[in-house]
């Protein structure tokens, strides 16, 4: 698939990001346009690499560096990120400092840069993420509600927590139709928060669907330790019939 790299402005810097789009003549497009956000590992080659088979699919994708104020920083091994100690905390310093509001600050900008495409058609998008990435789709679905049509997320986590900026709590604002994929034996989005989360997008006649995969957390993301085949063929599966769905 085409993937070109750039450089968006937002209001606290500036952002690389890559955009993916279908194989073949610019004629065919343009193409509905989707944010794809990376796990806690952050852009690498594999989100590249996933971008591409969704534009194969019939999409303008882009995937953003969520790190980008943290300028120059060292990519995550994700095979020991989480038994280093020091990449460990390193890790975690950097999510705690991508807050709801930079993501929804930061979503309005990708929005602004899709929307200006000419490989891109359309005001309203999709967007799908990875574990930090699954929790930040939703919490862009609510803070953003008139430019998200799909929200999709997969092995997210702190979806329906207690904190005073859970996901869930954005139930009421959602328009988009919402998928979520869970993961088994996820401390950080169990059968109860799963229940918690259904409830709420029920109360708000949110359109949405939520699986548990028989899968460990980071099923869908081939780097991941736990990548599991089978479950990230049905997670592709589910990304092609919500987005075609809904953005097409």
């Amino acid at each position: 698939m085409p993937t070109i790299n750039d450089v968006i402005t937002t209001p606290d810097g500036t952002c690389q990001v890559t955009l993916s789009t279908p194989d073949g003549d610019a004629s065919s497009g343009p193409w509905p346009g989707v944010v794809m956000y990376p796990d806690a590992g952050g852009v690498r080659q594999t989100f590249v690499d996933m971008a591409e088979r969704l534009a194969a699919l019939g999409y303008a994708v882009l995937v953003p560096d969520v790190y980008y104020r943290d300028a120059g920083w060292e990519p995550f091994d994700m095979a020991t990120v989480f038994s280093d100690q020091g990449e460990r905390k390193r890790l975690f310093g950097m999510i705690a400092n991508v807050t709801p509001e930079i993501m929804a600050r930061d979503a309005a900008a990708f929005f602004d840069y899709l929307e200006s495409r000419p490989e891109v058609r359309g005001s309203t998008f999709g967007t799908t993420g990875y574990c930090m990435g699954g929790r930040t789709s939703l919490i862009v679905a609510g803070r953003l509600p008139e430019r998200v049509a799909a929200a999709m997320s997969f092995h997210g986590g702190g979806l329906a927590s207690n904190d005073d900026d859970s996901p869930h709590l954005l139930a009421d604002a959602i328009r988009a139709t919402v998928y979520v994929g869970g993961a088994t034996d996820d401390g950080s989005f169990t059968p109860e928060q799963a229940k918690t989360l259904d409830e709420a997008l029920t109360a708000a006649g949110v359109e949405h669907e939520i699986e548990t995969y028989d899968a460990a957390h980071g099923f869908a993301v081939p780097d991941n330790g736990p990548y599991d085949e089978a479950a990230s063929e049905r997670h592709w599966q589910a990304m092609e019939r919500v987005f075609g769905a809904n953005l097409r």
